[in-house]
């Protein structure tokens, strides 16, 4: 599930190694890493707030701390770490009740510094689990296990990265800034993430009504986005999305490249010096860019505009779409395999216009607008076939 980016790092560790498996759990940062200690019902059963316990030494990424904090269901975790964080929901079978939230501390050179300074406590009055530390060795890695329904507020310094998997919130809040954030099909009402110089990496599907900002050369790279209303931006960093399936969404980048798969919606794209992309669109596009070029694939017509104020603009249509035209460049190429009715071309400024009604659409149809007065503007007709650029 991982291969595509192994080649990326966490510091010392790499994303090839974070292998999630189906029964107990592997470790979240390293495929040999133990699951947290599972406390029974009995008499062992460990209370709130009560003290850790320390394992053993010599074993790979061993547990140097445990906690079981007994917790009400739809509770919050909050988490302010210089280290790495990973969350994932408990065991539905070892504990049906969701009742409780285990924290374990890891490290792979059978010690971590700092220890003493981290504090992990359950307040019963706000329905809310702290993980804090200031002091905890950085390449130290904390893991939790919480209920499946639970909200999450996470802060991570330095270069601590935060990964969570198949959990279920009202609200998720995620900073991080160097340090890599992963989501992994994860559903929120609610979900923001936030990173000033680190990776944000969506696995699998993510839900929900999502705001995801990435400053300084941070990457925004996504599976699929499912949800209501979706708000991305990168500064100088790539921004790469496979889907895309939302009611409305806005995604800019400063100075990075916009590059889409299949989307579907109403989507507004816009970067002041990068490209955009877009392999499919279904729906209402708008794009714009001042000093990059634009490329789409429009395979299902709702209304679309393009706009390079200084590049060119490549437009790709499915054969038998019905649209009205109105494409304006300093020079415009329409392929003569696309079937244009009524063509008209006027100069104006330098450059020129062509209008017209492709397959008999009448003129109150929906309309494919592109305009690059300093670029050239090239139309033609792709098959959906060509479009999942299998040749790649």
């Amino acid at each position: 599930m991982f291969a595509p980016c192994s080649g990326w790092g966490f510091g010392r560790l790499r994303l090839s190694q974070l292998r999630v498996g189906s029964g107990r759990a592997a470790g979240s940062w390293a495929c040999r890493a133990g699951s947290a200690r599972e406390y029974g019902s009995g008499g062992g059963q460990r209370q709130p707030g009560s003290e850790p316990t320390v394992s053993r030494p010599g074993l790979a990424r061993q547990a140097l701390k445990e906690w079981a904090l007994l917790v009400s269901p739809f509770g919050r975790l909050r988490a302010r770490l210089p280290c790495h964080l990973a969350v994932r929901p408990l065991d539905p079978l070892t504990y049906p009740d969701g009742d409780r939230v285990l924290v374990a501390v890891r490290s792979a050179e059978g010690g971590a510094r700092g220890l003493a300074g981290l504090q992990v406590k359950y307040d019963e009055a706000l329905k809310e689990v702290t993980i804090v530390s200031d002091t905890i060795d950085p390449q130290a890695s904390v893991e939790v296990n919480a209920p499946l329904k639970f909200d999450l507020n996470i802060k991570s310094s330095g270069s601590g990265c935060v990964k969570v998997q198949n959990i279920e919130c009202d609200n998720c809040k995620i900073e991080t800034e160097q340090g890599t954030g992963i989501l992994q099909s994860v559903k929120s009402q609610k979900l923001h993430v936030q990173t000033k110089g680190g990776k944000v990496i969506c696995l699998g599907t993510v839900y929900g009504n999502i705001n995801i900002h990435a400053s300084d050369k941070s990457t925004v790279t996504i599976d699929k986005l499912q949800g209501s209303t979706v708000n991305i931006s990168t500064e100088d960093g790539l921004l790469e999305a496979k889907y895309l399936y939302t009611e409305s969404s806005f995604l800019s980048s400063a100075a990075g490249d916009i590059t889409l798969g299949s989307v579907h919606g109403n989507i507004t794209l816009h970067s002041n010096m990068g490209n955009i992309t877009v392999d499919s669109s279904s729906g209402c596009l708008k794009a714009s860019t001042h000093l990059g070029a634009i490329d789409v694939y429009v395979s299902q017509l709702g209304k679309v505009e393009l706009k390079s104020h200084e590049g060119s603009i490549l437009v790709k249509v499915a054969s038998s779409l019905q649209a009205r035209l109105e494409l304006s460049g300093k020079e415009v190429d329409v392929n003569s395999e696309v079937h244009v009715q009524e063509m008209a071309e006027a100069h104006k400024d330098d450059g020129v216009i062509i209008t017209g009604l492709m397959n008999q659409a009448s003129k109150h149809e929906k309309w494919i607008k592109a305009d690059a007065p300093k670029g050239t503007i090239n139309f033609r007709s792709q098959s959906w076939f060509q479009s999942l650029k299998l040749q790649d």
